[in-house]
């Protein structure tokens, strides 16, 4: 049987891929992105099976009735992707407040909007696979990223609780934390306006993303075809190669520092109470 998707940001990038493998095997797909005529050459293609909405995530009441026109048109919804965001490079002293609330708006705001308009009509139905899109960068912090590392680890958070709270409905719940690909991400990113004190850790940084492995856009889509059809799907899972030995040293170092002033977490405790 074949499936019915929502995805945001579908007109580029992972989106695009994730819309392009869904419709490649006969899957139906609402497929949105705030400039619409980005996606005529897939309605060309595959006709009534992709339904093109313009939506800005950012814009509540448009994510509801997005939400319900697609439901509407198709009947029913199985893979919801919340894949819409951008990035926002520059040092924490670099950010604005708007900058930070404006990345906070789209990367985690938008997802909430988009979840709370299809959870009802997921519950409704008893199924349905909520894929949310994060990043390599929701469970490390890198520097001149704070911004999207702070968007994205609390979009972590929230849908960690999420798969929690929606089980029991028969409603599944995976966090896609992708590496670096071959789109246009970096060039899109919005730029803090820069401070000269940071200069030499930007070129460093740069230097250490010019050689990195990108991935490929289109491996990353059949990918998602293979969790979205799992029977048990993983809740977190990474997308390219560099997030699983990354994060094995991230979380040893955790533990190892952790641990290493485990006797001031007991001081911080106070005495303990004395027995009844």
């Amino acid at each position: 049987m074949s499936k019915v998707w929502f995805v945001t940001g579908s007109s580029r990038g992972l989106g695009r891929a994730f819309v392009e493998a869904a419709l490649s095997r006969g899957d139906k797909v609402a497929a949105t992105a705030r400039d619409t005529s980005r996606l005529a050459d897939l309605v060309a293609a595959h006709g009534d099976a992709v339904l093109p909405l313009p939506l800005d995530v950012a814009d509540r009441d448009a994510v509801h009735r997005a939400v319900q026109r697609a439901h509407r048109h198709f009947g029913r919804l199985d893979v919801l992707v919340n894949n819409a965001g951008y990035g926002l490079s520059g040092a924490v002293e670099e950010l604005s407040e708007e900058q930070l609330r404006d990345q906070l708006d789209t990367n985690l705001f938008g997802p909430l909007r988009v979840v709370q308009a299809a959870l009802p009509l997921l519950r409704a139905q008893g199924s349905g696979h909520i894929v949310q899109i994060s990043s390599v960068a929701g469970v490390a912090a890198f520097p001149l990223g704070g911004g999207y590392c702070a968007s994205k680890w609390a979009l972590e958070g929230l849908s960690e609780t999420l798969a929690q709270e929606v089980a029991g409905f028969g409603v599944k719940v995976t966090v896609v934390e992708p590496g670096s690909y071959a789109t246009d991400a970096v060039a899109s990113a919005v730029r803090a306006e820069s401070d000269p004190h940071y200069d030499g850790l930007r070129a460093a940084f740069a230097a250490h993303a010019a050689s990195l492995d990108v991935g490929d856009p289109a491996a990353a889509g059949r990918a998602l075809l293979r969790l979205v059809d799992a029977e048990r799907p993983p809740l977190r899972v990474f997308f390219g190669t560099q997030g699983q030995p990354m994060l094995q040293q991230v979380y040893a170092d955790r533990l190892a520092g952790w641990a290493e002033w485990a006797e001031l977490s007991v001081e911080a405790h106070g005495p303990a109470a004395p027995a009844a």
